[in-house]
């Protein structure tokens, strides 16, 4: 096998649990803003609106065509719009709390917190994330991700965001390091593993849904604890 000396992780869906944080967080939002009395059907409609425009919002952040205190408002606002409501002040709370309160428990996926001391006394790891810098400092603070990772770098800090290679390149100069002796574990084909392909950066598929794909990856695994496998 390849020599690494370098290992750089994506953070949300890879390492932390996004979807099951969400859940925690959108249920008790449910009911704090008693969204049903409201004339929401429910939960899991108030969600498929949710994604549908965070989704859109998200693409638009990615490019540059909104700021992120936008995006963070905009994507209640349009759901709450959805279900006839316009009500500004719930769309902001909302706001508030899914930043402050979606990141308030350690939500990893199975076997993250094993594989990281592993291979922590083995590699420098770092980490390269495209999610607000605030909250992913809670992130990483609330579940300790600051005992094993040498270097953090998010797209506010880089000015640059995944898939682009300059936020590849900021992250590598800041390790002191070269794409010849890293890799880069991810669970977005799009995102992470074409990202990194584009600088010529080894990769490690994280597919943990096990979806159907014809991408050529270095490597692919569906549980975290593979990594110990591999390296």
């Amino acid at each position: 096998m390849k020599k690494y000396n370098h290992i750089f992780f994506d953070l949300d869906r890879t390492i932390w649990d996004f979807d099951a944080s969400a859940d925690d967080s959108f249920n008790r939002m449910f009911i704090k803003y008693g969204l049903e009395e409201l004339g929401v059907p429910s939960l899991v409609v108030f969600r498929e609106h949710y994604e549908r425009h965070n989704d859109l919002l998200w693409s638009w952040y990615r490019k540059g065509a909104i700021l992120k205190e936008v995006l963070n408002i905009k994507r209640f606002e349009m759901t709450l719009a959805d279900f006839g409501i316009s009500d500004t002040l719930i769309a902001v709370g909302m706001s508030e709390d899914y930043v402050t309160v979606n990141p308030e428990k350690a939500f990893l996926f199975p076997g993250a917190i094993e594989s990281l001391e592993y291979l922590s006394q083995k590699y420098p790891l770092h980490l390269i994330t495209n999610g607000f810098q605030e909250v992913q400092e809670q992130k990483f603070r609330i579940a300790r991700l600051y005992l094993y990772f040498k270097t953090v770098t998010t797209s506010e800090e880089a000015g640059i965001k995944k898939p682009e290679p300059g936020i590849f390149n900021f992250a590598m100069e800041k390790a002191n390091c070269t794409a010849e002796d890293s890799i880069y574990i991810g669970d977005d084909l799009a995102v992470d593993v074409t990202g990194a392909l584009n600088v010529g950066m080894d990769q490690v598929f994280f597919n943990e849904k096990g979806i159907r794909h014809k991408e050529k990856v270095t490597f692919e695994i569906k549980c975290l604890t593979e990594l110990m496998e591999i390296f």
